[in-house]
């Protein structure tokens, strides 16, 4: 197993202070605050839904949803004839 290093630049100063405060509640470093933080966010199955739930979604509200309208059904064609007998 490879570990990672993570390097994050130019946090906020009140963000920083936050995160040095959960830590203490929590009796951990903030390294070890931020790694249980990325864990349990990363973890956790995504509740995001799909492409096209949302434009399915958002059609039906939109527009109370629709019927197509399908063609009338016929007979099938006859295959073509390519003259081999």
């Amino acid at each position: 197993m490879t570990l990672g290093t993570l390097i994050i630049h130019d946090l906020d100063e009140a963000l920083e202070q936050r995160l040095r405060l959960r830590a203490t509640e929590n009796a951990r470093s903030m390294e070890d605050e931020v790694r249980h933080i990325l864990h349990q966010v990363l973890s956790a199955p995504s509740a995001r839904k799909g492409f096209g739930t949302r434009v399915h979604e958002r059609v039906i509200q939109q527009t109370g949803g629709f019927d197509l309208p399908l063609p009338a059904r016929t007979r099938p064609r006859q295959p073509p004839d390519f003259g081999v007998k």
